[in-house]
């Protein structure tokens, strides 16, 4: 089980958390719970679902804060980012979505999508797909919830090394008391080399392309990662720069919320 994400619904005024959930074979499948209260107790009423029929990977649910309307952007594993419309009580998919960043095969394939919304752009900040191993995030932004969004490349332009810091982010939120203070929370899965595991994001990258690339024969031989002990990783807290569209992450040693108007 990972990535859980809870909304509030105004409507129904119940909390409604979705799972991705691993499954035995490899595939996922969702599972939706909700709550009277955020700290629960939660009681589940759907379990073992695929959304459109799709297995389902990382995901991010929005709220829109004017009308209440749900949104559920996913992976659509190895292949493309989904955007589609949640029901009015946010527990299941009506059936309408929409398609973005078309790739054949990782590490090409977008994941992690982490939304937020600025100054009437709904911005889309999104991963490669390298498993554990950290590549260069990519934002794209739209005036829609459901695009078409246009893509204006790696927001960590400082990082010389390609891996978003060492980084993957998994969630964007604006500061409450703040005037435009927006943070990035980032998972850093790997805090240590493991022998045998890639060193860079360019041996990573290579060997994800053997494996799925059609024309390289996908070799399966290839896959032969060794275990990353997520249990040491750790969280990357950024704010966002903007440069007219663009929003971007400078590397901080340390910062302060109190610096920010």
């Amino acid at each position: 089980m990972d990535r859980p994400h809870i909304i509030y619904n105004r409507f129904t005024k119940k909390y409604v958390c979705w799972l991705r959930i691993m499954q035995p074979d490899a595939s996922q499948k969702s599972t939706v719970l909700v709550a009277d209260d955020f700290f629960g107790p939660y009681t589940i009423v759907r379990d073992g679902i695929k959304p459109l029929g799709m297995s389902a990977g990382d995901f991010d649910l929005v709220v829109n804060p004017s009308d209440g309307k749900a949104y559920y952007y996913f992976e659509r594993v190895h292949s493309e980012m989904i955007c589609a419309d949640l029901t009015d009580d946010y527990s299941d998919v009506t059936g309408y979505y929409s398609t973005h960043f078309p790739q054949s095969h990782p590490p090409y394939v977008r994941e992690a999508p982490a939304h937020f919304y600025r100054n009437g752009l709904h911005y889309l900040v999104t991963s490669g797909t390298t498993g554990y191993f950290p590549n260069p995030s990519e934002v794209a932004c739209s005036n829609l919830y459901h695009g078409p969004f246009e893509v204006l490349g790696n927001t960590h332009v400082g990082d010389t090394t390609n891996t978003s810091f060492g980084s993957q982010i998994c969630s964007v939120f604006k500061h409450p008391l703040k005037k435009d203070l927006y943070i990035a929370l980032a998972d850093r899965w790997v805090t240590e080399h493991t022998p045998g595991n890639p060193t860079t994001y360019e041996e990573a990258a290579e060997r994800f392309d053997r494996i799925f690339n059609p024309n390289k024969g996908m070799d399966p031989t290839v896959d032969h990662f060794n275990p990353v002990d997520s249990s040491k990783a750790g969280f990357v807290w950024l704010p966002f720069c903007f440069d007219g569209k663009m929003a971007y992450l400078d590397w901080h040693e340390n910062w302060r919320i109190e610096d920010y108007e």
